[in-house]
């Protein structure tokens, strides 16, 4: 490494974080080049519901979210689902999630959450100001839900935001003005609560947009899977299962819910778990003038190409097992009474994808015992909302060696 910090870098992935890196790093003066199996937005990063939602950016690790996760254990239907497996890691996962969900744990993810949700939006609008040609949409979300009451444990979760710092501008809604502002919203919804200030993108076409815009710079974007990193005295070498050899001065692992299998060399024992989501596309009849969240069932809408995005479900399974029927199923019969004007059966772009989950809350970002190995993932939920932002705070410690405050909590050798 001239002058102390590195002149070339690998990124390995290339969703929304490892592209985001690579960009800002570029922005830094740095030569990148990519590697991803699947190429370009091959995972999590094309199928979800594409919002970049800081005020709806709650940890998973609450206590509520294991009660019902126990009571729902088994359940094929259920929002959140862990199928009968014997496999010992997963069950180690779980037990270190439930030791998690507690108050106390929650609210350290919130806090630590807080310096991405603050600039998420800000390093969006830096990519879609210098090269990155894909909207971003600036529209409150809505969460509707049956009555009044039931609103009230979105507004519980709001208040504990704004308790350890985050301050969320809502607006609550009845039944009227759910149904003048959601043209959707069926009659069984009669309660809402408008959550002001995000945005939304198709992010698919974000991503998309965002590597070529990282090509132009310079970098090449290798379609192979990463069979070894290692490193020398002077060159982190990596190696595809192919037969291709990159060296560069550093490398930066954001394979998502495949994070484990490269990392946990250097040393990173967070465990990194895959939470499945599906989505599929189909025809409304009805305008769609922002996106939409189902609480109670846990479903997010957003308008797709002229059309609804429906996203759903939490289901830790293996990250290259086949997709199941019936999670798809169970999601169309949840939603289906909640709304009008959709044509379930006319569904397009049926998706199944993995989500990296952590269990306590918190990605991890930044340096692992190699000092020229670096990862980038376990974003959650959350990896649209947080992937640009966690890409140029990861540029600047690579591009410096000191780590930014931000990250202090997202340490991969916790």
């Amino acid at each position: 490494m001239a002058g102390n910090w590195p002149r070339s870098v690998i990124v390995v992935g290339a969703g929304i974080v490892g592209l985001s890196t690579a960009w800002f790093l570029q922005e830094r003066g740095v030569q990148v080049d990519v590697i991803d199996r699947g190429g370009v937005a091959a995972g999590a990063s094309w199928g979800n519901a594409g919002w970049i939602a800081p005020g709806l950016a709650i940890p998973l690790n609450e206590p509520a979210v294991l009660r019902y996760g126990l009571r729902s254990l088994l359940d094929p239907a259920a929002p959140l689902h862990v199928p009968a497996t014997v496999d010992p890691g997963l069950w180690a996962f779980l037990a270190r999630f439930a030791a998690n969900s507690r108050w106390r744990s929650w609210t350290r993810a919130a806090r630590a959450n807080l310096p991405l949700n603050d600039e998420c939006v800000e390093a969006y609008e830096a990519l879609a100001a210098d090269g990155v040609p894909a909207a971003v949409v600036a529209a409150p979300i809505t969460a509707a839900f049956g009555t009044p009451r039931q609103a009230e444990s979105l507004l519980r979760e709001l208040r504990r935001l704004e308790s350890a710092g985050q301050r969320v501008e809502h607006t609550v809604l009845d039944g009227g003005r759910l149904h003048e502002q959601v043209p959707l919203a069926g009659d069984a919804l009669g309660a809402g609560v408008r959550i002001e200030g995000q945005r939304y993108v198709d992010p698919g076409a974000f991503v998309h947009a965002l590597g070529r815009a990282v090509m132009r710079r310079g970098a090449t974007v290798y379609a192979v899977e990463v069979a070894e990193v290692r490193t020398d005295d002077r060159k982190v070498i990596v190696r595809s299962a192919k037969g291709t050899v990159l060296s560069a001065d550093a490398v930066v692992l954001a394979t998502g819910a495949w994070l484990p299998r490269l990392a946990r060399q250097w040393g990173v024992r967070v465990p990194v778990r895959a939470g499945r989501g599906y989505s599929f596309t189909v025809p409304v009849d009805h305008p769609v003038p922002g996106p939409l969240y189902l609480p109670g069932v846990r479903v997010a809408c957003t308008p797709y190409q002229g059309g609804l995005r429906v996203a759903g479900t939490m289901e830790f399974r293996d990250p290259d097992a086949p997709g199941v029927p019936a999670r798809l199923d169970a999601i169309i019969a949840s939603a289906r009474p909640l709304l009008r004007g959709v044509r379930w059966e006319e569904r397009t772009d049926v998706w199944v994808g993995s989500r990296p989950v952590t269990p306590d809350g918190r990605p991890v970002i930044g340096a692992t015992a190699a000092p020229t190995v670096y990862v980038a993932g376990g974003h959650g939920m959350w990896g649209l909302t947080h992937g640009p932002i966690t890409g140029r705070l990861l540029a600047e410690q690579i591009t410096t060696g000191k780590r930014p405050a931000a990250l202090a909590e997202f340490d991969p050798l916790r």
